[in-house]
């Protein structure tokens, strides 16, 4: 079960150069701002995301200009029952004018990379994507190739269609940063939508609103926002709680910590403080965190899902307070 994104509790405007981003990608998929901005967060703290939604939300259009928007190179592979880890990395070909191994690039060799119906495919061919996603680079016959950067992974599952599919193991769900759904638009946002969609040519049209090295530069800036020790301490507290909580046979582990803390500093730099706050902690805890949890087969078939499960700790964990952690002071 995917997160469904709310309004967060901030209601603070982007960095100007980030909101234009934004303002791009809403001439094609009106009425997501939460969701354009979570997807650039994820950017920014060099994460990837999963989404998880029915078909016709705009899960293809959101990545493509997101794309477009940051002046990135796009590639999207269909995922399918027989595709072969070589169709998305790569293979050797051998020459015989020059009678030598060549490394003719796959799909994945591109900064932003859609993966379509991931679950789709064979659980071999979908490890392919777990080198890239942790180290931006692909081993092919003990060669390692680096992917261009930045390099980030927009995957998609349909959750109304379970024939032919094999469900993602644990161990890639961890690798990504956030799990969510964009969910149906309002009425107001999808006439909105008939009355300004004008084919494949509003995307094809789209205007970049920076490039791939400000993306670059934003992340090393986002690396250095301020996190006040107690709001680490808070941060692990909320991942060290999964682990001992009776409803779940596998907590989240110390890369969720990282993913949180990482995303937290992300989310904050995308707002313009140079600091986190716990309100950017307590909204984001359920995207990052819920994905990674295992439910007790009691929890199962109580019908207790692990975004709740996660909302009630946040709720009932106390976020640090006093004017340092507020005000980011050192």
């Amino acid at each position: 079960m995917s997160y469904t994104l709310e309004t967060p509790p901030l209601h603070e405007p982007l960095r100007p150069e980030l909101q234009a981003v934004v303002s791009r990608v809403e001439q094609v998929l009106v009425g997501k701002p939460e969701v354009v901005r979570l997807v650039l967060v994820a950017l920014l703290a060099g994460g990837h995301c999963l989404i998880e939604d029915v078909p016709g939300v705009g899960k293809t259009t959101l990545v493509r200009a997101v794309a477009r928007a940051l002046g990135c190179e796009f590639k999207r592979i269909q995922f399918t029952p027989d595709l072969l880890p070589a169709d998305v990395t790569g293979v050797s070909v051998y020459n015989q004018k020059s009678q030598t191994f060549e490394f003719r690039r796959g799909p994945l060799f591109a900064q932003v990379v859609l993966a379509d119906e991931i679950n789709r495919t064979s659980p071999k061919t979908q490890s392919a994507l777990l080198e890239a996603m942790a180290e931006g680079g692909v081993t092919v016959d003990g060669q390692t190739y680096v992917l261009p950067q930045p390099f980030f992974v927009l995957a998609t599952e349909n959750p109304v269609e379970f024939e032919g599919t094999f469900p993602l193991p644990e161990a890639q769900l961890d690798r990504f940063l956030f799990k969510f759904s964009i969910g149906y638009p309002a009425a107001a946002d999808e006439v909105a939508l008939l009355e300004r969609w004008e084919g494949s040519a509003a995307l094809t049209a789209l205007p970049a609103a920076a490039q791939p090295e400000d993306v670059l530069a934003w992340r090393q800036a986002a690396a250095q926002v301020h996190t006040e020790p107690a709001l680490r301490e808070y941060i692990v507290q909320l991942v060290q709680a999964t682990r001992q909580h009776p409803s779940l046979s596998l907590g989240a582990s110390p890369r969720a910590s990282l993913a949180l803390y990482r995303a937290a500093q992300a989310w904050a730099y995308a707002c313009g403080r140079p600091y986190v706050v716990p309100d950017d902690v307590r909204y984001l805890a359920p995207i990052v965190l819920a994905h990674r949890l295992i439910l007790t087969p009691e929890a199962k078939w109580a019908g207790i899902q692990p975004t709740d499960l996660v909302r009630t700790l946040v709720e009932s964990l106390p976020a640090p307070l006093g004017p340092g952690v507020a005000r980011g002071r050192r």
